[in-house]
């Protein structure tokens, strides 16, 4: 769970320790190098988190446990950073997935708080990442969203402010949600449950 002052860690730490996981914080890149998988909780502004993540040293670790095909699981701004840039802010982001995020259009309620449907995307029925999921309410917290110029990688959607964007994304070994897993109840956890289940042991 990496602590760089942009989220909140330990709720976080309770939500993926009741689905099975045996979490621990740190900010120390040394530390975080020896976990079998990384989270990145994110809230707040894109570019400050990218900025806080660089000042960490988190950064280079990140890129590189990406690189090389290791888990890592972002929440909200933390799945946001995975594209190559943002609205909010000049600094690139990490260029997992291609495409950029974007503000809500003008006419939508931001930000965009509270529970909404969740619903898998085309071609990802019975992905096992969305058992007991797809179909239902997950909790929210963002105003700006994911605009992908690839579909393949987003597993699941959800309708709010005239879009219907990414809340659950999947590109090699590295997943992302727009929602708060930690915050969404049983389905929350089932779903971090689901993701530990495909950690290797």
């Amino acid at each position: 769970m990496l602590d760089y002052d942009a989220g909140n860690v330990r709720s976080a730490k309770r939500g993926f320790d009741a689905a099975g996981a045996d979490a621990f914080v740190t900010g120390d890149p040394e530390q975080a190098a020896a976990a079998d998988a990384l989270v990145v909780p994110g809230v707040g502004h894109f570019a400050s988190c990218l900025a806080s993540l660089r000042r960490s040293g988190l950064h280079a670790l990140l890129e590189d446990w990406i690189a090389s095909g290791r888990p890592v699981f972002g929440i909200c701004v933390g799945m946001q950073l995975l594209y190559e840039a943002s609205d909010e802010g000049d600094e690139p982001g990490l260029g997992l997935l291609t495409g950029r995020v974007e503000r809500f259009p003008a006419g939508a309620v931001v930000p965009h708080m509270g529970w909404d449907l969740l619903h898998a995307a085309d071609a990802h029925d019975g992905d096992p990442l969305l058992a007991g999921v797809a179909g239902e309410r997950v909790y929210y917290v963002h105003s700006y969203y994911a605009v992908p110029t690839d579909e393949e990688p987003v597993v699941g959607r959800t309708a709010y402010g005239g879009v219907d964007f990414p809340s659950l994304v999947r590109q090699a070994s590295v997943v992302g949600t727009q929602f708060h897993p930690e915050k969404s109840g049983e389905i929350g956890r089932r779903l971090l449950a689901n993701w530990v289940a495909t950690l290797p042991t």
